[in-house]
């Protein structure tokens, strides 16, 4: 069980993007949650296993709607007691 803080840039907002990785997040047994910044791209924070999240991410790349130009990454300590992903 990882927890990482993801900063999507692109065409990532008004395509759908909180809608799709909520989906994608319970699909995947994975929580955390996902919000709009001011700039135009979009955090996440997202717990769950690592080949989940990867799937996500992928998932995410190849919606045509979706264009991911760049992706920051942070690990980060797992939050104990999390039992959703919800869109913020």
């Amino acid at each position: 069980m990882i927890r990482r803080r993801l900063i999507f840039f692109g065409q990532v907002q008004g395509v759908g993007f909180r809608w799709t990785a909520r989906m994608l997040a319970a699909h995947h047994s994975c929580t955390g949650w996902v919000h709009n910044e001011r700039d135009g791209s979009v955090s996440m924070e997202i717990q769950g296993e690592q080949q989940s999240i990867d799937r996500i991410i992928a998932s995410l790349n190849e919606d045509r709607y979706i264009r991911i130009d760049k992706i920051e990454s942070t690990d980060l300590p797992v939050e104990a007691g999390e039992t959703e992903f919800r869109r913020i």
